[in-house]
Formats: structure tokens, C-alpha cells, sequence
């Protein structure tokens, strides 16, 4: 049986286009629509081509990167940086920019409620579709002080005890009703 072998080296005669490697049902062509049909003035984020000073990542990319990294799970500004340069539906998504984790922070603290509205219209627009039901809870880890102890602790059997109480409570108050 012959094998196939890949040469990195081989120079081809005609450049593929990025637009090759991404399907055209990829669910990243979506979120490039949504977020290219938004109104940025509406959002609260100034687009300003005359600004003076060193150009910066146009709030579109960014805006892109985030929402995409957000739904699959990635949050970490460095994760991002780190799939802008080898996560291909990243790289086509951000048209080959790379944003190092400094600027992507950046842009989440100055865009935060921003943010906010597109994540919650982009969670409208997938229940709508049926993309997601939106009644499913998560809960994180994190740590909290709390008081545990076993007198504030309540098994199944000693809530039992208490509703049992409040039942036997509520018909003495309606029997002295009466």
C-alpha cells in the first residue's frame, strides 16, 4: 500500500485564500454576520478613522473575537491571543489580525457593557432559531465563606421534620380560627 506524504515546503503556484479552509456552513460565518450587522454606534463604541496616534484593532475584530471565543468556552485574554495565531476559524474570523492579550483585555474593560448587550442579543438570536434552549443553569466553582456547620447543615430527612412542623403549625392557626 503506497502512502501520502505532505511536503511544508512545497510552494504552490496559486496562494489558496483563507476563505478555502472555512466551509461555508461553519457556525463561524454566523457569528461574523451578527457581528457585522450590528450598529456600533448604538452599542456605545466610538469609531473614530481620524483618531491620531498608532491605528488600533478595529472594534468589529475584536468585538468577533471575543463573542466567538466566549461561546466556545475560552475567556482568558491569552487563550484568545494564543487562537488568534493557531485556531484557523479564529485567524479567518479576525482576517489574519493578532491581537496580543494586553489589547484584548483592554478592549473588554473599555467595552464591557458593550459586551454585555451583544452577548445577551446573540443569546436572543440563537433561542429564537432554536439553536440553544436558554433553561439550562451552570454554576462555577468558586470558592465562598460560607457557615457549614452541621447544626446549619439540613439533611432531606430533617427538612422533612420542619415542613411537617410548619403543617401541623399552619392547622393549629387555622383551627383556633374557627
Amino acid at each position: 500500500m503506497a502512502y501520502r506524504y505532505g511536503n511544508r515546503n512545497q510552494i504552490n503556484l496559486f496562494p489558496e485564500s483563507m476563505e478555502d479552509y472555512i466551509s461555508p456552513d461553519d457556525p463561524v460565518r454566523a457569528y461574523d454576520a451578527f457581528i457585522g450587522a450590528l450598529d456600533f454606534r448604538d452599542l456605545g463604541i466610538t469609531l473614530d478613522p481620524n483618531k491620531v496616534g498608532n491605528s488600533e484593532y478595529h472594534p468589529h475584530a475584536m468585538l468577533k473575537l471575543l463573542v466567538y471565543g466566549y461561546s466556545y468556552g475560552i475567556r482568558s485574554s491569552r487563550k484568545l491571543e494564543r487562537a488568534t495565531h493557531h485556531n484557523l476559524s479564529f485567524i479567518w474570523l479576525t482576517s489574519g489580525l493578532k491581537p496580543d492579550h494586553k489589547t484584548i483585555a483592554e478592549f473588554r474593560r473599555k467595552n464591557k457593557e458593550a459586551l454585555a448587550q451583544v452577548l445577551k442579543q446573540c443569546a436572543k438570536i440563537c433561542i429564537k432559531l432554536n439553536l440553544i434552549e436558554g433553561n439550562t443553569l451552570f454554576l462555577d466553582g468558586s470558592k465562598i465563606r460560607a457557615n457549614a456547620s452541621i447544626k446549619n447543615t439540613w439533611t432531606k430527612e430533617k427538612v422533612q421534620k420542619a415542613l411537617k412542623h410548619i403543617d401541623e403549625r399552619i392547622s393549629d392557626i387555622l383551627t383556633q380560627c374557627d
